[in-house]
């Protein structure tokens, strides 16, 4: 099943016609589908051919994969044309993949939404394979926060000090409030971020794997938060949430994990030096939208920064569930992203005016390429930016806002 990496709000109609969309809730897949059947409705197809159903809605608590065949025998009586079959999160509906498989197998276009990351693993990926492409869908990219304020981002507009400042306003409330696209233009986001927050959290963890700790699970979310950017062994975790919230086995503080990573709450980032067995156990996590992150932290901007420039790497390169496109480097000395198929390396620091921070920053980045291959080094920062040169070519520096518009 190949997989590849779209802007939200850009899906482009092609000639394969079965795609799969997964992606943390409000992050605008439903709204994708909607896009795609008014691009159909323009090419000239009518309503008469399509058929949408929403397995958030109510009514169909009780579907199962039989319902399938019901509803395209229904449609056929009606309209007698074959539909095109837009289904939205999909996940809900057990033994789906089966269905999906079969559609694609007759030949009929199929859009398929999600909001859980397992619905593309074991055998429902072998299952798909080779049949359906997959898209992953995030909150809203910078450009597309911009664009969404109609804020200007041609290079004159980039130097020129109204357009400049405009931009890193906008940066300024990305940052904290990040980029679900429904509170994009909130005039106060705080609610809606712990609304979606609360039915992730209550609906694609708590009751989807019918948890009965619910505190466990809430003080394990707040402590990852706490920990972004900073490596944490299951261990670790365990022992955090033992310390305040009752004894919990690893296996199950492991498994919660695991459930808000499936929710797509949270992303792995693993240890590019580590054997097998440390980068399953000992590994970097990031919320999937800074505002959400910024629900659980009093000094953040810091923390917000670099789960920023996570996010970006993973819309670029993509995050699937082994990800092996983006790393972190830890092995005496720390980089925190690697990204081997572009042999780029990244730091993230909010500021290098401190002479300790930059040596830090910049000595790990020397020493990196004398163990892997470094065809670019960076440096990314809230509003500063120069070239350091040293043995190995430059280090760029250059600010966060700047580097998500290249």
């Amino acid at each position: 099943m190949e997989r590849y990496v779209v802007e939200p709000r850009d899906l482009k109609l092609d000639d394969f016609p079965c795609r799969v969309l997964v992606g943390v809730r409000r992050a605008g897949k439903s709204y994708m589908l909607y896009h795609v059947i008014q691009q159909l409705l323009a090419q000239g197809h009518k309503w008469d051919e399509m058929l949408y159903l929403s397995f958030e809605d109510e009514r169909l608590e009780n579907f199962d994969t039989d319902d399938f065949n019901r509803l395209l025998e229904c449609h056929q009586e009606m309209y007698g044309k074959r539909p095109m079959l837009f289904l939205d999160e999909i996940q809900n509906i057990d033994c789906w993949h089966k269905f999906a498989r079969r559609m694609a197998d007759s030949q009929y276009t199929i859009f398929i939404t999600g909001s859980n990351a397992k619905m593309l693993s074991g055998e429902i990926n072998t299952t798909l394979g080779g049949r359906f492409l997959i898209a992953e869908v995030y909150p809203y990219s910078f450009k597309e926060f911009l664009a969404v304020h109609q804020v200007p981002t041609a290079e004159l507009d980039i130097l020129s000090t109204e357009g400049r400042a405009k931009i890193i306003r906008c940066f300024d409330d990305y940052l904290h409030d990040g980029g679900l696209p429904a509170a994009a233009l909130l005039p106060a986001k705080r609610n809606y971020l712990s609304s979606v927050y609360q039915k992730i959290y209550m609906g694609d963890i708590i009751a989807r794997n019918k948890i009965t700790n619910v505190s466990g699970i809430r003080v394990l979310v707040r402590k990852m938060a706490e920990s972004v950017c900073r490596p944490i062994s299951y261990n670790r975790i365990n022992n955090l949430l033992s310390s305040v919230g009752g004894k919990l086995s690893l296996a199950t503080t492991i498994k919660y994990v695991e459930y808000c990573e499936d929710a797509w709450l949270l992303l792995r980032l693993r240890n590019y030096s580590s054997a097998l067995a440390d980068k399953e156990s000992n590994c970097k996590y990031y919320f999937i939208d800074t505002g959400i992150l910024g629900l659980f932290l009093i000094d953040k901007d810091a923390m917000q920064l670099e789960n920023l420039v996570a996010l970006q790497l993973f819309r670029i390169y993509g995050h699937d569930p082994e990800n092996e496109r983006v790393f972190f480097y830890n092995d005496s000395f720390e980089v925190d992203f690697y990204v081997p198929e572009a042999e780029l390396a990244i730091q993230v620091s909010y500021s290098l005016h401190d002479e300790d921070t930059r040596k830090r920053e910049t000595e790990a980045l020397q020493k990196l390429p004398r163990r892997l291959t470094c065809n670019r080094r960076i440096i990314l920062t809230y509003d500063e930016e120069e070239t350091i040169t040293d043995q190995h070519g430059t280090i760029e520096v250059i600010p966060v806002w700047k580097w998500l518009l290249k």
